[in-house]
């Protein structure tokens, strides 16, 4: 298993360090080349890709950034990935930017385009996604939308966008996602061969390397996953909910992983946003906004009648054979938080068990988050015995 033990430390490299490795290696190979950033939760990455454009997820500093110069230009009370986010662009560390893009998730995303734009010297955009998803007129804004973020992008790039050029690149993404998939389905139906940390690891580096050598990689190590030889242990399967926009420390995942089976959750869910394959034929445009809005997750930062979140939350459970659910919100995230009331009352009305807990991006104290989770587990496990 050396093999997978070097693809995991690539993607942990590429995922975790804050110099970027993975882009800076990208541009060596690329000269002119030019990287898009786009903040949490999901962005159309084919567009940028199509341009020639490297597009990379930015989602907070983590531990290894702290906060020095962004408490000067947005409030210390926003959310930590807002704010580690801007400190990132202050502090030069994405200096190689060209183009960097916002989504109206929250009240915070939403302003912070305006910090950016006094203060980053590339382009800043907001993508506007359709506030009533059911609209008869919402795959056309969108499409618009969509348009208008490539015309951003060709200025940028001085590339036109041809439609066959975004129609490879979404066949790429296609792949990607339906691998992403295969190793979600690995996680549900045998969780002892890949770790909580593992699938993390290997999902978020999509957000950081070029997409091309990320599929070569994951593609390589679900070949490796699967030829383990693991014994299944006497854990609680459980659902993580809560990891839609800032994510939660490593070793937060890790802690939980020792006394109990990640078997889905929402980390990371723009990347596996769309359930489906993109239709390649036809306006790729167009076939990505009807993907967004026909065929695609769930998250409190969108609105859709169609798509309850407390009922999606059931489903996920019942579809992922969890036993129990672990709801958590980052702190002072509006969305997160409001979301967390509907989900347990959905919870306790099904008779499923569950545990509230609240987390960081810098966190770096555990124990309490360990004993909570260890006690929630072991309580489970004499249930079912």
């Amino acid at each position: 298993m050396s093999e997978l033990a070097d693809i995991l430390e690539r993607c942990t490299s590429a995922a975790e360090d804050p110099s970027f490795p993975a882009v800076r290696e990208w541009l060596d190979a690329h000269p002119g080349g030019k990287v898009l950033g786009h903040f949490q939760v999901y962005f159309p990455e084919e567009i940028a890709h199509a341009a020639g454009m490297l597009p990379i997820k930015l989602m907070g500093g983590g531990t290894g950034v702290q906060i020095r110069r962004a408490d000067a230009h947005i409030a210390a009370f926003v959310c930590s990935i807002v704010r580690s986010t801007l400190e990132l662009a202050l502090s030069g560390r994405i200096d190689f930017m060209s183009m960097f893009v916002t989504h109206p998730i929250c009240d915070a995303a939403r302003h912070s385009c305006g910090v950016w734009a006094r203060n980053f010297a590339g382009d800043c955009q907001i993508l506007y996604f359709p506030h009533n998803a059911t609209s008869t007129h919402a795959a056309e804004y969108l499409t618009g939308e969509y348009r208008r973020i490539a015309g951003a992008i060709e200025a940028q790039t001085g590339r036109s966008i041809a439609d066959e050029a975004l129609r490879e690149s979404i066949e790429l993404f296609n792949e990607s996602r339906r691998l992403l998939r295969d190793l979600y389905a690995i996680k549900r139906e045998r969780p002892w061969l890949v770790t909580a940390v593992e699938a993390y690891t290997l999902t978020r580096a999509a957000g950081f390397m070029p997409r091309e050598e990320h599929t070569t990689l994951l593609r390589r190590a679900l070949a490796l996953i699967e030829e383990r030889e693991a014994k299944r242990q006497d854990r609680i399967r459980v659902v993580f909910e809560g990891g839609f926009c800032e994510q939660p420390p490593l070793d937060l995942l890790a802690v939980l992983q020792d006394v109990c089976y990640i078997v889905d959750d929402d980390l990371l869910i723009g990347l596996r946003w769309l359930t489906e394959d993109v239709p390649t034929s036809g306006d790729p445009l167009e076939n990505l906004a009807r993907s967004y809005l026909g065929t695609s997750s769930y998250s409190p930062v969108q609105r859709d009648p169609r798509k309850p979140k407390e009922h999606m939350l059931l489903r996920r459970i019942r579809e992922s054979g969890a036993e129990a659910a672990i709801v958590a919100s980052a702190k002072m995230c509006e969305p997160g938080l409001e979301e967390q009331v509907g989900y347990a009352q959905a919870l306790d009305e099904a008779g499923i068990p569950h545990l509230i807990m609240e987390f960081e991006e810098k966190m770096v104290v555990f124990e309490q988050v360990r004993m909570e989770a260890e006690t929630f587990a072991e309580s489970l496990l004499f249930e079912f015995a």
